[in-house]
């Protein structure tokens, strides 16, 4: 047993020896690599400290929406945070909103999707510098999200909405790949159908407050190939906020089929307004 533990100890220790000669110098291009990554990062990245880009996800949809553009976003020196609604009422979602806000210390720029633009516009906080839509629902003061969602038709393709005897609206695992996720793979779109959250009707029922993007800049993704939301309305939206319009032939959900362009905007938007 002796010699077998003498021998388990040199080769142990053979092997520790080899291992450390071997990885010395790995470990430091590894250290020389960081560095030179956050250098490079700390060289792109002029935004105040803590500035916070906060990610707010749309009907049916979580925080998982986002993951394409979090890493992106942060690899610029910002912080990231997404937003967790209860899509109960659009009450609840604001209040749920300006709960996050609480977490934040410095400049934020809110980005909704979809119908979290109504709710980042009812959101009162002056450390919001700046809004960014992504084809999202901007109603004005005393608009439902309803009103704005139905000012025109929309795509054929778009599944009609029932709620349950809950109050809630459930969109058949279908109406991914035909209308929210058209232009994104199908594994994408099996992920964005697994992880829907029902939309309460509350929440597009309820008058909105007067919107933050009458005194704060906004920004505007218009997605042409949107088959919930029409162009024409985003196009309304848009002029009617007077919104910086990028415009891109994106499906309804682009920060998961498209998301450059999502992470293009947002950092427009972040460098013209986080310095302010």
């Amino acid at each position: 047993m002796m010699e077998r533990r003498n021998f388990l100890g040199a080769l142990t220790g053979t092997s520790l020896g080899v291992l450390l000669n071997g990885s010395l110098g790995e470990f430091a291009q590894a250290q020389s690599t960081t560095k030179a990554t956050s250098s490079h990062s700390s060289g792109t990245s002029q935004f105040p400290p803590n500035s916070t880009i906060v990610l707010v996800h749309a009907a049916w949809a979580d925080g998982s929406c986002w993951r394409n553009v979090i890493l992106p976003l942060e690899r610029r020196g910002l912080q990231v945070i997404c937003a967790p609604l209860p899509l109960t009422s659009l009450t609840n979602d604001t209040i749920a909103l300006s709960q996050v806000l609480e977490r934040t210390t410095g400049p934020v720029v809110l980005v909704g999707h979809a119908y979290s633009g109504a709710v980042i516009a009812a959101v009162r906080e002056d450390r919001v510098k700046s809004l960014v839509y992504i084809t999202a629902l901007a109603p004005d003061e005393g608009e439902t999200v309803a009103k704005v969602f139905y000012l025109n038709p929309n795509s054929p393709k778009a599944p009609k909405m029932v709620p349950d005897s809950h109050g809630f609206v459930w969109l058949p695992d279908d109406a991914f790949p035909r209308a929210l996720t058209h232009k994104a793979s199908a594994d994408e779109s099996k992920i964005a159908a697994a992880t829907q959250r029902p939309l309460g009707v509350k929440c597009i029922q309820e008058l909105a407050p007067t919107p933050a993007w009458k005194t704060k800049p906004s920004w505007f993704l218009v997605a042409e190939e949107d088959r919930m939301i029409s162009q024409k309305t985003q196009l309304f939206m848009a002029n009617r906020m007077h919104a910086k319009i990028h415009s891109v032939p994106a499906d309804h959900s682009p920060m998961i089929s498209d998301p450059p362009a999502v992470i293009k905007v947002i950092l427009e938007a972040a460098h013209e307004t986080l310095s302010k």
